[in-house]
């Protein structure tokens, strides 16, 4: 499942929004399905995101292949994962 723009804004518009760091996971679940999705903490993970938020980082995965591994390229995108942010 490639990721469209659309869905972008529309996953932004959900990790923005203002109970973005305590329904944002389940939101996302409800709305994409058909999308992978994982959370944890941002030291979890060490690739640079996708794109960063004030509660999360977002990590494009891409799994299509025999193994699991980030990408950059929403193209290739099957799953999210949630980097929660530790908030200072």
């Amino acid at each position: 499942m490639a990721l469209a723009e659309q869905e972008l804004i529309e996953i932004e518009q959900v990790l923005t929004g203002p109970n973005a760091s305590g329904a944002a996971f389940a939101e996302l679940r409800k709305r994409f399905p058909g999308l992978a999705l994982t959370r944890c903490d941002a030291s979890d993970v060490t690739e640079q995101p996708f794109r960063s938020y004030p509660a999360f980082d977002l990590h494009l995965l891409d799994a299509s292949d025999h193994c699991a591994q980030v990408t950059a390229d929403p193209a290739r995108a099957t799953g999210l994962i949630l980097a929660k942010r530790s908030q200072s």
